[in-house]
């Protein structure tokens, strides 16, 4: 949080709001206090001037009178210099306002000398007269306060405000695809965020060139091995026709089934290559169990060699929104990885349906099965799981994610009953 640009721009700017409204509240305190003090020495004036001799003994009389609803610390006290009682003052002190100490508790003061002699005091307590003048402040300063606290919650809210379109980009990048490396739009960010944008883009079409540039090196170089293989294959052939010894006969067998795992390899490293640098094709209704069909018909001679029971196990159809290629492409290699892995006499099953409105398709074999914990690499390219003797290159579960990835499916491996593995693709509402 202290390294978050809007934390701190928040923190600095309440801070700030709280410091000034610190010293406003205290300006204002004090200056309300003092006008609230001045103002009841004004009233200590004016009831001062209202004394002559003929109203002295009447106010000194109605002065001793309790208010209703008054503070009795707040009551005023009119008596002249040579009352003893409850002011007991020296005759020497002037006319006008002052603060004296009578019994340990401090009065205010207005001393008037009539036009017959005689020294009126009409005086109050400074407890009641401070308590007025607090709370006249206080009332003046809690506006200022709620203010204040308003201020804050406002500043936050614009700070916040201010940093959604970065939340936006960052939600958009965070939510990209893998392969994803178009230009990021920068229409509706602040000027000072523009330039670092605009050098995520230069750097994103520098990586998009670096990564185009190897897969055309991987899928030019499999291409040009296509043809060098393909006539080793036919020379091969023809010599698997001729008559040989049977120790040429074994090397010679080794010879083929390498040069079939090499084609094989480079089939699925331009397949993976086309798919990585094809743009997204437009989509496609098609229908699971066609899609089913066109594949077995291209792998029940494979399943037929190891002797394993292939066949599409549910009834129900569904419809898949996906290019019809890519569709075909993601089956073939389940189903392929399915029987290259099953042991001969084995079953692979295929089977569709829909779960809350979302299709599936489920590929179950009866083979060895993927550990748990290697069930995330196995579809990084070439990676294969240890101990298992069956041909294959390591990237048909790495095409398959690919494929997923670009059609917004979802792939998941689970442990089949008793043995074995499936493999369930969850397709895009």
């Amino acid at each position: 949080m202290t390294r978050s640009l809007q934390f701190r721009l928040s923190a600095w700017l309440s801070a700030s709001v709280v410091l000034m409204a610190v010293i406003g509240g205290v300006i204002a305190f004090k200056t309300a206090f003092h006008e609230a003090n001045e103002l009841q020495d004004g009233q200590l004036l004016h009831v001062a001037a209202l004394i002559t001799p003929r109203t002295l003994e009447v106010m000194e009389h109605e002065a001793l009178d309790n208010v209703a609803g008054a503070d009795p610390e707040s009551r005023l006290v009119i008596q002249t210099m040579d009352q003893r009682v409850p002011l007991d003052l020296p005759h020497s002190l002037p006319d006008g306002l002052q603060n004296e100490i009578v019994q340990d508790e401090t009065w205010r003061l207005a001393i008037k000398t009539l036009k017959d002699g005689t020294r009126v005091i009409v005086g109050q307590k400074t407890v009641g007269r401070d308590e007025i003048a607090k709370n006249s402040a206080l009332a003046t300063v809690m506006p200022f306060g709620l203010l204040a606290l308003l201020l804050l919650i406002v500043l936050h809210l614009l700070v916040r405000h201010m940093f959604t379109p970065l939340t936006a980009l960052s939600t958009s990048l965070d939510a990209r695809a893998e392969h994803d490396l178009s230009a990021l739009s920068g229409d509706d960010l602040p000027s000072e965020i523009t330039p670092f944008v605009v050098a995520i883009n230069r750097l994103l079409a520098r990586v998009e060139t670096a990564v185009a540039v190897q897969r055309r090196f991987v899928a030019d170089a499999a291409h040009e091995l296509r043809s060098p293989l393909t006539a080793l294959s036919i020379q091969a052939e023809r010599l698997h026709e001729t008559p040989l010894s049977h120790v040429a006969r074994e090397r010679l067998d080794a010879l083929r089934s390498g040069l079939r795992r090499t084609r094989a390899l480079l089939n699925q490293l331009l397949t993976l290559a086309r798919l990585q640098e094809r743009r997204q094709d437009e989509r496609a209704t098609q229908r699971v169990q066609e899609v089913f069909r066109n594949v077995l018909e291209d792998l029940v001679p494979l399943a037929e060699e190891k002797d394993i029971d292939i066949g599409v196990s549910s009834d129900e159809d569904v419809v898949a929104r996906a290019p019809q290629a890519d569709l075909t492409i993601l089956i073939r290699n389940l189903v392929d990885n399915a029987i290259r892995y099953t042991p001969a006499g084995g079953r692979v099953d295929l089977s569709t349906g829909a779960h809350d409105g979302r299709a599936w398709i489920r590929v179950k074999d009866t083979g060895p099965g993927i550990a748990p914990e290697e069930r995330e690499r196995v579809f990084d390219p070439f990676y294969r799981v240890l101990g298992n003797d069956a041909d294959g290159s390591g990237l048909g579960l790495s095409i398959v994610n690919t494929i997923a990835a670009r059609i917004g499916a979802r792939v998941e491996l689970a442990d089949a009953k008793p043995h074995g593995l499936i493999a369930i693709v969850r397709l895009e509402t």
